[in-house]
C-alpha cells in the first residue's frame, strides 16, 4: 500500500512538473520583447515612461519658481499652492469639541508627563503624551510628530524630554495606524500587521476613491493637536512649533505649510525632491503622495516656501535613504526665496553624518531652533541621559488600543460616513441626468478618453510561428514613443470571421497552452489578439518599492503613486 502511494505521488509530481515546464516553454516561445533589462520596453517600461513625464512636469515647475521675483508674486504663489493643497486633501471639516481628558501624570527628573486623550472628530480618539517643563508657565508648545514606529509616541520619548528640559512643552500624539491607534486589529485586539507602512498603504486606498487622502485625516489630527495645545492655560498660543522625523517629518512639512499658527518648524529626514525620490527609494507611503502634486508643480521645497518667511529648519542625514542631494536642492530653492523676502536667516539646514532617524544631532538641532524662535534664546542644546518611561506611563487607553474603547470610530467608519454623503449626490446625478451626461462624467472622473480622441497605434510584426495548425504573429503595438505593448495574433486554420481581444492579468500567453482559453477560441475559428497591456505580462515592472504592501496592492504600486501624483489614471492608461 505504501509502495503504491509512493508511486502515485511520484507520478503526480512528474505530471505536475511536466505541466509546469510546458507552460514555461509556452511562455518563452511566445515572448515578444527583448529580455534585456536595460531596454525600457522590457521590465522597466512604465517606470521609465512615468519618470519622463514627471521630469517634464518638474522642469516646468522650476521655470515657474525662477519667475518669482517680487513679494507680490511670492504671496500669490503661496496662496495658489496652499489653495491647491487644501483642495487635494478634500478640504477640512468643521471643528467639533475635542473633549480632552488627562488620564494621568507623573513627575520625572527635569520634566513631567501627562497622558492625554482627545477627539479630533466625534468618536475618533487621539492618544498623546504631553511633556512639560518644571519651570513656571506659560510655555511655548511644540507638536512632535512620530515616524513609522509601531509603538508610536512611546518610541519618541527622547525628543519630547529634550524639549521639556529646555523650557518647551511638547505634545506627541500617536499617528493613525501606530501606537494605540492601530486601525486593523485581529479578534484578540492585536495589530494585524507588524509594519505600520503596510497598514498605512492599506488604509490609504479608500480615501483616494473618496477624493481624499490618508493625509487628509493625519493633517487634521495635527491641526486638532495644535487646537488642544493652544486651549491650555499653560501654553502660549503665540509660540507654537512643529517638528518630527521621517513620517513625522512628512506630516511636519504638510502642517507647517497649512497651519499658520506654527511659528517655528523643523522637519527631519523627509525634505528632498520628487525627482530624486522617484529614482530612489521611490514614492513614499499613501499619506505622503498628494494627488496631482507633480502635475501642478508642488514639490518638497514648496512646503517650506508656502510658509515663508516663518522660521524653518531642514534636518537631514548624510547616509539617509531619503536623498540628501534632494534636501539641498529644496533648501537652496527655499533659501533664495526667503532672501528675496529679506529674511534669509530664517531658513537653515543641518546635515548630520548619520543614517535615517531622529539622531542626537538632529533632535538637538531641532530643540535649539525652537529655543531660538520661541524663547528668544540661542544656545547649544545637548541631551541628557534619562530612563525611558515604563509602558504603563505611556499608555492612555484602558486596553492599549483606541478601537477597544466604547463608541470608538475607525478611519473606515469615517470613510463610510463620508461615502454616505457622496451617495446622495451620486443618486441625484443618476436620477436627473441623461445617459450621455453620465457617460461623460464617468469619462471625466476616470480620464478614459473616447476612441475618437485616441491616437491610432502602429503595429510592427517581429516574427511568426505555427502552433497546432494555427499561425501566430508576434506584434509590438506602439502608441507613445516609450510605450510598447507586446501582442500575439492567433489566426485559426478555418476562420469564422469573428475577432476576439484577449486580456489576462497573468500575461497574454497564459491561455495559449493546449486546452487553454485561447486554444479553445482558435478551435472555434475565432481570430484572437492576445495583448499585454502596460504593467502586465512582459511589461510588468520588477517590484522595487513597498515590499510589504505588494501582496495587498500589486507589483505596480510604486508606479501607481507616481502616476497619481502626475494626475495620470492607471486605469485609463
Amino acid at each position: 500500500m505504501k509502495k503504491t502511494a509512493l508511486v502515485l505521488t511520484i507520478l503526480s509530481l512528474h505530471l505536475l512538473m511536466s505541466s509546469y515546464l510546458a507552460a514555461e516553454e509556452c511562455q518563452d516561445e511566445l515572448a515578444v520583447l527583448s529580455p534585456d533589462p536595460d531596454i525600457p520596453q522590457s521590465r522597466e517600461m512604465m517606470r521609465s515612461h512615468l519618470r519622463r513625464l514627471a521630469h517634464a512636469a518638474l522642469d516646468s515647475r522650476l521655470e515657474k519658481y525662477e519667475s518669482l521675483r517680487t513679494e507680490q508674486q511670492i504671496m500669490e504663489y503661496q496662496q495658489e499652492m496652499r489653495g491647491f493643497f487644501i483642495k487635494q486633501l478634500g478640504g477640512f471639516p468643521e471643528k467639533t469639541p475635542l473633549k480632552p481628558k488627562i488620564i494621568g501624570g507623573k513627575k520625572y527628573e527635569g520634566f513631567k508627563v501627562e497622558r492625554i486623550i482627545f477627539e479630533s472628530a466625534p468618536g475618533f480618539y487621539v492618544t498623546a503624551l504631553l511633556y512639560l517643563p518644571l519651570s513656571e508657565p506659560p510655555y511655548p508648545g511644540v507638536l512632535l510628530l512620530c515616524g513609522h514606529t509601531s509603538n508610536g509616541k512611546a518610541g519618541y520619548q527622547e525628543p519630547g524630554v529634550l524639549m521639556a528640559r529646555n523650557g518647551i512643552a511638547c505634545l506627541c500624539p500617536d499617528p493613525i495606524g501606530q501606537g494605540e491607534r492601530r486601525q486593523l486589529l485581529d479578534d484578540s485586539g492585536l495589530p494585524l500587521f507588524e509594519s505600520t507602512t503596510t497598514e498605512h498603504n492599506i488604509e490609504g486606498v479608500a480615501p483616494i476613491l473618496l477624493g481624499r487622502n490618508l493625509a487628509s485625516y493625519m493633517v487634521w489630527d495635527g491641526i486638532r493637536s495644535i487646537d488642544y495645545l493652544v486651549s491650555r492655560q499653560d501654553i502660549d498660543p503665540a509660540r507654537i512649533g512643529c517638528t518630527g522625523n521621517s513620517g513625522g517629518g512628512n506630516m511636519t512639512s504638510f502642517l507647517m505649510a497649512l497651519d499658520e499658527r506654527i511659528v517655528s518648524a523643523a522637519p527631519s529626514c523627509f525634505i528632498s525632491s520628487t525627482r530624486r525620490k522617484n529614482e530612489s527609494p521611490g514614492p513614499g507611503d499613501a499619506e505622503q503622495n498628494i494627488h496631482a502634486q507633480t502635475a501642478f508643480g508642488m514639490d518638497h521645497a514648496d512646503f517650506i516656501m508656502m510658509r515663508a518667511p516663518r522660521p524653518t529648519l531642514v534636518l537631514s542625514a548624510t547616509r539617509d535613504y531619503v536623498p540628501i542631494a534632494g534636501a539641498w536642492d529644496a533648501f537652496r530653492q527655499a533659501k533664495r526665496l526667503y532672501t528675496r523676502l529679506g529674511h534669509g536667516e530664517r531658513v537653515s539646514i543641518i546635515e548630520a553624518d548619520d543614517e535615517h532617524g531622529f539622531s542626537p544631532h538632529l533632535r538637538e538641532g531641532s530643540a535649539r531652533w525652537m529655543r531660538r524662535w520661541l524663547l528668544g534664546i540661542d544656545d547649544a542644546v545637548t541631551g541628557q541621559k534619562f530612563i525611558p518611561l515604563q509602558a504603563e506611563d505611556t499608555q492612555c487607553t484602558p486596553r492599549g488600543q483606541v478601537l477597544l474603547m466604547p463608541g470608538a470610530k475607525s478611519i473606515f467608519d469615517l470613510n463610510a460616513e463620508y461615502e454616505k454623503e457622496l451617495r446622495e449626490q451620486r443618486r441625484l446625478l443618476w436620477n436627473t441626468s441623461s445617459p450621455e451626461k453620465i457617460r461623460a462624467e464617468i469619462r471625466r472622473a476616470s480620464s478614459i478618453r473616447g476612441l475618437a480622441d485616441l491616437p491610432r497605434p502602429t503595429a510592427e510584426k517581429t516574427g511568426s510561428l505555427k502552433r497546432g495548425g494555427s499561425n501566430v504573429e508576434k506584434l509590438i503595438l506602439t502608441r507613445d514613443t516609450d510605450i510598447k505593448l507586446p501582442g500575439l495574433l492567433f489566426r485559426p486554420p478555418v476562420p469564422n470571421g469573428s475577432r476576439v481581444l484577449y486580456l489576462d492579468d497573468k500575461g497574454k500567453s497564459s491561455g495559449a497552452a493546449s486546452g487553454g482559453e485561447i486554444d479553445l477560441l482558435i478551435q472555434e475559428g475565432h481570430t484572437v489578439l492576445a495583448l499585454d497591456v502596460r504593467g502586465i505580462g512582459e511589461t510588468a515592472t520588477t517590484p522595487w518599492r513597498y515590499q510589504g504592501s505588494i501582496e495587498w496592492m500589486g507589483p505596480s504600486v510604486a508606479e501607481f503613486f507616481i502616476a497619481y501624483m502626475l494626475d495620470k489614471s492607471f486605469l485609463a492608461m
